[in-house]
């Protein structure tokens, strides 16, 4: 008799490209191919007498985040802020990144986000346009209701 023994992983489905959305501004980003968003906290050790620290010290707060856009969605962005006005130009918003795992929703909230570069960068055989915007961020709040 054959082992027809089901081995599942006890995640079950996870998580994927397809279960994140991420929204700025107050919309749903369609044009979206890639987010990455981090944080970070200095921490050292401190040493004293002896070869091992007696304690650690911490520094400050950074976060960072990125993201690439195709030209499309781009040029909808462009078209709200108006004519004459750079990506740069646009005051600081929110990204809300939401993943559905197993039935429930986790959300993290990218704080205070603004663009620092604009670009485009496109060469024959490209199918699409898609440039990757660096973001300057105060911070990220993660899992919130």
């Amino acid at each position: 008799m054959a082992n027809t023994k089901t081995i599942i992983n006890k995640f079950g489905t996870l998580a994927g490209w397809n279960s994140v959305t991420a929204n700025m501004m107050g919309r749903d980003i369609e044009g979206i191919n890639q987010i990455s968003y981090d944080d970070n906290v200095e921490k050292e050790n401190i040493y004293g007498q002896g070869s091992m620290p007696i304690g650690r010290g911490r520094g400050n707060y950074s976060a960072k985040c990125s993201l690439t856009l195709y030209k499309e969605e781009v040029m909808a962005i462009q078209l709200a802020i108006g004519p004459g006005k750079r990506m740069q130009d646009i005051k600081p918003f929110d990204i809300t990144v939401q993943y559905e795992y197993d039935g429930v929703l986790y959300k993290d909230r990218i704080r205070n986000v603004e663009f620092v570069n604009n670009g485009i960068y496109v060469k024959q055989g490209y199918k699409v346009i898609a440039t990757k915007y660096d973001l300057v961020v105060s911070h990220i709040e993660w899992n919130v209701l």
